[in-house]
């Protein structure tokens, strides 16, 4: 019997074997820990992270002291990600969820994105 890390990990390469970040559209990587949520967006083709952002960054401090709730400080990352793809010319993403079901606070950062200006 598979773990709950196991679990998702495998339904992260399962994920991961038809989807793939590009120049033209890269990836867009969710982790979601216990406390925090980090977003990174990658070009797979050559193995760079062209933008991330994560709830851990000083930018987003004062709102997650103040924020009750873990889904308010996700969309901010989700927000504060765009607007960095949107500095860096990046307009279209692959969403990864990284095995994570999209509910919660992983769809909150992918409403975030959208919200800010990314589409996909």
């Amino acid at each position: 019997m598979l773990g709950r890390h196991e679990a998702r990990e495998r339904r992260h390469a399962r994920i991961r074997k038809h989807l793939a970040g590009t120049a033209e559209r890269p990836r867009l990587a969710v982790f979601r820990s216990a406390k925090h949520i980090y977003a990174q967006v990658v070009d797979d083709r050559t193995g760079r992270t062209l933008v991330h952002a994560s709830s851990c960054e000083k930018d987003l401090r004062a709102l997650r002291a103040a924020a009750t709730k873990k889904c308010g400080v996700a969309a901010a990352v989700g927000k504060l990600v765009a607007q960095r793809c949107l500095e860096k010319g990046i307009r279209q993403v692959a969403f990864d969820r990284g095995g994570f079901l999209y509910h919660g606070r992983v769809a909150a950062l992918a409403k975030g994105a959208r919200e800010g200006g990314l589409s996909f």
